[in-house]
């Protein structure tokens, strides 16, 4: 009769938080965009630390001292000026810094007008600094497609706007990899007007040449005006035609102390005209404060689809920090194409999905279903126009594949969840032209490398690189084929596919024994014979063998068949030391490229720390997921472990502080050990999962009982269907270890 009472009022507490609509809460307070924006080459968040709207197009954000930080953002240096376009989290080469603009007083100058800055201030959707050089107050907001720029200055005389269009983000290594200047071109068109473009090619995945133009109006009409093309200034000339050099132009005022001068800078990868209707549908207006308030507005509304409780105000701050940051890209370009005509929804910096599909798109899929289908839409968009799927996608142009073709993972993780709106017939035939069609060229930028060998040998070989890790990914890429094509009916494919997804199996070595764990994978050659010099520990780069991991951590990369990977370990007292080993033999480096076990801030460790709930120990992922969390997120610039890629590192952190995170690809949910007493993820049409954890504290960190809906719930995993209407998911928390989750363990494609 009690446990009666008891799941009759948990159907009643579930109705009532599907029904309500929870009042919006000014989380934009917890929000410090400069939360990761460390901008160490490798181990640095890099996340974006400017102005922007979700997912906007206009990323306006300061180019700091030498301009060759992923994001522009360096706390050291100079600030150089606000550029309109940005990525956020990403490693390697930087990528945009385009339509550069700086205000300087005192005599002009065009080469070295950058300026010291103080008091740096950084809000959702709003930028302030001081240019300390030239007594100047800045301020900067945004709309999706505008830069909306506030200066006051503060000195009697020649105070300065100046317009740098041949200003980009650069790389200082490697310079094929870096961006390089096509062509620029600027017109001012009246003292408080003024228009161009730039063109810039190159950078991270060394893509096609794309154009950023821009249209700009100032309130205030200028007393002087004039442009420069390579350094050379040309007083009170009104425009710099393209000769492929960097071009600029600026506007001078007689200024009086405190006087204000407003900027609004639209911007378009189609056109200027496209450009100035950007800016007038957008901002027709000069009221700083609204723009700012909109945008503020706008965060709320998305940063509210996950309400959270907890008494840690600095775990707050560190999970709507990272919401944000997951919010910034894939970039909304819808209607910005300039490749070809669409209907179809254009997103734009997938960058890469091979970082993202593991927990960014399953957090849209939660929280923003409409979007995650539109940006699966762009993805067969240009597999229709272009020829493949991209895994990375930058300034219109394939960029790098960096491991499997991970738009696979995308599109079966859709198909499972009973995504609607999406042509899953299409999207098997562009699964299967990554599957079979080799891309040919120097097989960097689509498809898949190596493929050849891979579809005849059932491994890549040793002659192409990352032989090891895209083998390992092209296994678990041929499951997604397989599990869409079995559920269009096409039962050949799923035959063919189901078998392939064992690929992973011919490169495990069961000879080789580290540090008592038995059986790793091993590059091959093509005659079937083992490499066997390799050390297992050691990560690899862009031209090893494995891509951002080590054999350690590959061979733990069985998403699908976690029962069958346990097997080959030796079973699951062996596969339980095998993890021991693996996450304690980590050392304190950050870099991609240590010689670390287990690296959290590289992405195929992400779905690693859950792997013990296979064995029935769920208790030893909760600790492990907990200490990872509480050692390796902190507040401040240097708060994230490693590159944010795109926000991959902050959903990792989202998904397990509300105590679960998917297996992308599948249905299926792993649950760890929340942080939040209370989480509730408003999933659409006002349906609310809550998740709530009883006793919860720091002590308190394991799971002793579960319910879902008032049911008890005794496994350590659930399927998408259970919890996408809405519902209430309890958790009981204690400081021993319980027999939860000890039995009916998490499926896997053997059914073993």
């Amino acid at each position: 009769m009690k446990n009666n009472f008891r799941i009759l009022f948990t159907l009643l507490l579930t109705c009532f938080f599907q029904n309500i609509k929870a009042e919006d809460v000014e989380l934009t307070n917890y929000v410090d965009p400069f939360w990761g924006a460390a901008e160490h080459i490798w181990i640095g968040g890099h996340t974006f630390a400017g102005a922007a709207m979700p997912f906007g197009m206009v990323k306006l954000g300061p180019d700091c001292n030498e301009k060759n930080t992923n994001s522009g953002y360096d706390r050291h240096g100079k600030i150089h000026g606000f550029s309109h376009v940005h990525v956020s989290g990403s490693g390697g080469n930087p990528k945009y810094g385009n339509v550069l603009v700086m205000a300087t007083s005192g005599k002009l100058n065009i080469k070295n007008y950058g300026s010291d800055r103080a008091n740096e201030v950084a809000s959702p959707g709003y930028f302030s600094v001081d240019y300390s050089s030239y007594d100047i107050h800045s301020e900067f907001s945004v709309t999706h497609s505008v830069g909306f720029h506030k200066y006051q200055f503060n000195k009697t005389g020649e105070s300065n706007i100046l317009f740098d269009l041949g200003s980009y983000l650069i790389w200082p290594g490697d310079l094929s990899w870096t961006q390089e200047l096509v062509g620029s071109e600027v017109k001012i068109n009246s003292r408080n007007e003024l228009q161009g473009y730039t063109r810039v090619r190159r950078g991270w995945g060394q893509g096609k040449a794309y154009t950023v133009f821009f249209y700009a109006v100032l309130d205030t009409p200028a007393d002087n005006i004039g442009t420069w093309k390579s350094g050379v200034q040309f007083d009170g000339e009104g425009s710099q035609s393209d000769t492929n050099e960097p071009v600029g132009a600026y506007l001078t005022y007689n200024s009086k102390p405190g006087q204000v001068v407003k900027l609004k800078v639209g911007i378009s990868f189609l056109g200027v005209e496209k450009a100035k209707a950007n800016l007038m549908n957008e901002a027709n207006h000069w009221d700083f404060e609204k723009t700012r308030n909109d945008a503020k507005l706008a965060w709320n509304k998305e940063l509210n689809k996950i309400q959270i409780e907890n008494s840690n105000e600095v775990t707050k701050s560190i999970f709507y920090s990272a919401l944000y940051h997951a919010l910034l890209q894939p970039t909304n370009r819808t209607g910005e194409n300039p490749l070809w005509k669409t209907n179809r929804p254009y997103y734009d910096d997938f960058f890469c999905i091979w970082d993202t599909f593991r927990a960014t798109h399953p957090l849209f899929t939660l929280i923003d279903e409409k979007r995650q289908v539109d940006m699966v839409n762009t993805l067969l968009d240009i597999y229709e126009n272009e020829g493949y799927m991209p895994d990375a996608w930058s300034g219109n142009s394939y960029a790098m594949t960096q491991g499997g073709s991970n738009s696979d993972v995308m599109i079966a993780d859709a198909f499972v969840k009973g995504l609607k709106g999406i042509d899953y017939e299409l999207a098997l035939k562009a699964m299967l032209q990554n599957a079979e069609v080799v891309p040919g060229g120097n097989e960097e930028k689509y498809g898949r490398g190596g493929l050849s060998s891979y579809n005849t040998l059932g491994y890549v070989s040793n002659d192409f690189v990352r032989s090891g890790s895209r083998t390992m990914e092209y296994a678990y890429n041929d499951y997604c084929i397989a599990t869409v094509a079995k559920g269009l009916g096409y039962n050949e494919v799923y035959d063919k596919y189901s078998k392939k997804a064992s690929n992973w199996k011919n490169i495990w070595y069961s000879g080789v024994e580290h540090e008592g764990a038995k059986g790793f994978i091993l590059p091959r050659q093509k005659d079937g014979s083992w490499v066997l010099t390799q050390n297992l520990n050691e990560a690899g780069g862009l031209m090893g063998w494995t891509y951002e991991g080590n054999s350690w951590e590959y061979s733990l990369y069985v998403p699908h068949d976690v029962a069958e990977l346990i097997h080959y370990c030796g079973g699951s007292k062996m596969f339980e030391q095998r993890l021991d080993t693996f996450f304690t033999k980590q050392g304190k480096s950050h870099s991609q490229y240590t010689n670390d076990y287990f690296n959290i801030s590289n992405e195929p460790g992400f779905l690693a720390p859950l792997l013990y709930n296979y064995i029935g120990k769920p208790y030893k992922s909760s600790e492990l997921v907990r200490k990872i969390l509480a050692e390796n997120f902190k507040t401040g610039l240097d708060g994230l472990p490693g590159n944010d890629d795109s926000g991959s590192m902050s959903a990792w952190f989202i998904f397990h502080s509300m105590g679960f995170y998917p297996i992308a690809g599948t249905d299926i949910y792993l649950i760890s050990s929340p942080l939040n007493n209370r989480s509730i993820i408003t999933l659409g049409q006002n349906k609310k999962l809550t998740i709530i954890a009883k006793g919860l504290s720091d002590n308190n960190i394991f799971i002793r009982s579960a319910t879902l809906n008032g049911k008890p719930l005794n496994r350590s995993w659930f399927r998408h269907s259970e919890i996408i209407n809405g519902g209430v998911l309890e958790f009981t928390m204690d400081s021993k270890i319980s027999n939860w989750g000890t039995s009916d363990l998490p499926p896997s494609m053997s059914g073993r």
